[in-house]
């Protein structure tokens, strides 16, 4: 089956409780009292969810290179990649980041637009494990997507289920944390549904990092923003341009 947006994998659907494996990384008891699952814990005192209209980027202005992104991590894009998701993170132990899009042309990369996010609650890691409260810094490919409501538009192939809704027992500024999610390319298996478990790299290693609809505050691991910036990038993630995402905080990504 179809829909406007890509393929809607009814074969990788797998019960609700797989979400707690496989999404965004932690086990089914690691609550902390402030959410479950790698991504959430924002807790009740969540600062106000980010969101409000992108701020565009220029229709002339191109970069050479993504802004503030060193020559070690520009290796790692792929040379066939045309949009780049860079997630700047405040600071090395800090869960506040900025979100851009960028698409690559003859003449160079422009960006798109421009959004407040959050990423890991303490902030990045370049050795990321299960339970560190950290995402990892790196270049990640954006091959599939997925989520609780029914695909936006989204061109990435998306798996629409109720599987990815969070547990009863998480707090409850997350139950719409994954009403949209995109796979973060960290220790999964690309071109596979958002909820399947597997670790290439073994369980210790984290997994089921994601981009999800943010709660306010940071995450276990995943990057988080508005609701309607999720629906936005959904339409605009295009799997023929080779999207991946950069990410770190901004010492990091420029080293």
């Amino acid at each position: 089956m179809r829909t406007a947006g890509g393929v809607i994998r009814a074969a990788a659907v797998v019960a609700a409780a797989t979400v707690l494996l496989a999404g965004c990384g932690a086990g089914a008891g690691e609550t902390d009292g402030k959410g479950g699952g790698d991504a959430e814990g924002g807790g009740t005192a969540a600062r106000e969810r980010p969101g409000g209209p992108a701020r565009e980027g220029s229709t002339t202005t191109r970069h050479k290179d993504i802004p503030e992104v060193g020559a070690a991590l520009r290796s790692r894009i792929p040379a066939d990649t045309r949009q780049v998701l860079a997630v700047y993170g405040a600071g090395p132990n800090s869960p506040d980041a900025t979100v851009v899009l960028y698409d690559r042309d003859d003449n160079g990369w422009e960006q798109k637009g421009s959004w407040p996010a959050h990423n890991g609650r303490r902030g990045w890691t370049a050795d990321h494990h299960e339970g560190d409260k950290r995402s990892p810094v790196g270049v990640f490919g954006l091959t599939d997507a997925g989520g609780v409501r029914a695909d936006p538009g989204a061109r990435l192939p998306y798996t629409h289920s109720a599987a990815f809704t969070p547990p009863p027992y998480w707090s409850k500024n997350t139950r719409h944390d994954f009403d949209y999610v995109v796979a973060i390319n960290y220790n999964r298996v690309a071109g596979a549904s958002p909820l399947d478990p597997t670790r290439p790299g073994g369980q210790s290693k984290g997994g089921g990092v994601w981009l999800h609809v943010d709660h306010g505050s940071g995450t276990s691991a995943c990057v988080s923003v508005a609701e309607p910036v999720m629906a936005t990038l959904l339409r605009a993630l295009d799997p023929a341009r080779h999207p991946v995402v950069v990410m770190g905080d901004r010492a990091s990504l420029s080293g």
